[in-house]
């Protein structure tokens, strides 16, 4: 059915098939059209967390967290919604995402458009949902970067009762100067004001949240050094490998190939293989490692578990093969 839906949506633009997209999900999932699949299969601990399936939803298709039970009647063993920032933000100029569909690639600069930590956390108190959700946390436009670190706060601080995990987002290619963030001593200064607060805010709530960290695939083998030896060195609970990249040499002359933005898909994959398959051997075994990027079959998710990622996630596959992805590829992992 989704394949003869795409066609459909690939005609609109692809913001607005985006939402259509979800709305018309969640509708069907109220009237009972979403039959809910069994994401049982695959048990697998990650972080101290008891996932139902290695198969996650990666974050940036839920940015509010309004479509929670209707993504999770989809199959998927964990879900990630965000990227969400302390203020409301709009996000960058439309358009702001296009698809590439000659290279199975999607470019998006939409800059954390989102309706900030309180709207997610009244959204997130509003669903049903039971099953393993992270929320992806980041920074506003309007922040400098020297204060970045409130605005990782703030949103910890609010969305910690929430969350089964949260991931800090350092490595979006589409809000001024993030990426800076992954430098050694930047890194070393905000995943330590965050594990602090982690630490208080279990204290308060008797609750351990643990904490992830998103990077970029446009690292070199000793920026991916620097950073596994900080996220060990501050005892970070995992880490997520990787973001979209600004490398779009994979499009050729392609008439996209000059937008700006990050580039997630098929073009992606090969080089968040490469970032993950370095970074699983500096790290050597001292927290896991969640693989994303490029999975568009069966067989590119089971390839990064076999480079030693615990578990996995998908977004832009699912735009072009549907929920159907998310069965291919428990099997071919099992």
């Amino acid at each position: 059915m989704y394949s003869l839906a795409r066609k459909f949506l690939f005609k609109l633009d692809a913001e607005k098939a985006h939402h259509l997209t979800l709305d018309s999900l969640k509708t069907a999932h109220k009237l009972g059209l979403v039959p809910v699949a069994d994401h049982r299969t695959h048990p697998t601990e990650l972080m101290g967390l008891n996932l139902p399936n290695p198969v996650g939803l990666a974050a940036g298709l839920d940015k509010n967290g309004a479509y929670i039970n209707a993504l999770g009647a989809l199959g998927f063993g964990f879900l990630e919604i965000g990227t969400v920032t302390p203020k409301p933000q709009p996000g960058n100029p439309q358009p702001r995402l296009f698809r590439v569909p000659e290279h199975s690639g999607i470019i998006n600069r939409m800059g954390f458009n989102n309706d900030g930590i309180d709207t997610m956390i009244k959204n997130i108190e509003a669903s049903s949902y039971q099953g393993i959700l992270g929320i992806n946390i980041g920074k506003n436009a309007v922040t400098p970067l020297e204060n970045a670190a409130d605005d990782y706060l703030i949103c910890l601080e609010k969305a910690y009762a929430h969350a089964s995990y949260i991931t800090v987002n350092i490595s979006s290619p589409n809000t001024k100067n993030l990426r800076a963030l992954q430098g050694g001593d930047e890194l070393s200064a905000l995943l330590e004001s965050l594990k602090n607060k982690q630490a208080h805010l279990h204290a308060a709530h008797g609750k351990y949240v643990p904490l992830a960290v998103k990077i970029a695939p446009d690292l070199d083998e000793a920026q991916i050094a620097d950073i596994a030896h900080v996220v060990k060195t501050v005892e970070m609970d995992g880490i997520i490998a990787t973001n979209t990249t600004i490398d779009k040499s994979a499009l050729g002359s392609h008439k996209l190939a000059g937008e700006q933005g990050g580039l997630s898909g098929l073009p992606v994959l090969e080089k968040s293989n490469q970032v993950l398959k370095l970074l699983v051997g500096h790290i050597d075994g001292a927290l896991p490692v969640i693989g994303v990027g490029g999975i568009m079959e069966g067989r590119d998710a089971a390839e990064k578990i076999r480079l030693g990622a615990t578990a996995v996630q998908v977004y832009s596959g699912l735009v072009y093969r549907g929920p159907a992805l998310i069965k291919e590829c428990l099997q071919t992992i099992r």
